[in-house]
Formats: structure tokens, C-alpha cells, sequence
């Protein structure tokens, strides 16, 4: 196991305090699992996220398409 140290808004820290206890789970824990979900389940697209590509594909047409 490696530890790990992070920077966060102020004010999340609380509110991630308040979720494992509603949630009877560790602080850690609490962090981990929503990770652990979002690295389980499948993505979209290998690309990028919400399937968008980074990049938009190339103009289709003529080189110039600016008003005549």
C-alpha cells in the first residue's frame, strides 16, 4: 500500500467525513470506492471521455471555405 497525499477545496473534507459516516465506512474507504467504481466500469470510448475526441475531424470540402 503507498500513501498518497492530495490538495482539496476547502469545505469537501467535511463533506466526504459526514458521507463514511452516514455510510459506515472509513475515511479511506469512503475516498477509494468511488474510484474503485469508475475504473470498474467499461468506458465509452478508449478516446476520451464522454466519447468526444479530443480533436475535432478534419473540414470536409474545399481548402478554403471561407465566404466568396
Amino acid at each position: 500500500m503507498i500513501r498518497l497525499s492530495l490538495r482539496i477545496l476547502a469545505g469537501l473534507p467535511e463533506r466526504v467525513t459526514a458521507r463514511a459516516a452516514a455510510d459506515w465506512r472509513s475515511l479511506n474507504s469512503e475516498i477509494l470506492h468511488p474510484l474503485e467504481a469508475a475504473l470498474a466500469a467499461p468506458r465509452a470510448d478508449a478516446g476520451s471521455p464522454g466519447g468526444d475526441p479530443a480533436s475535432p475531424a478534419p473540414l470536409r470540402g474545399k481548402p478554403d471555405s471561407s465566404p466568396a
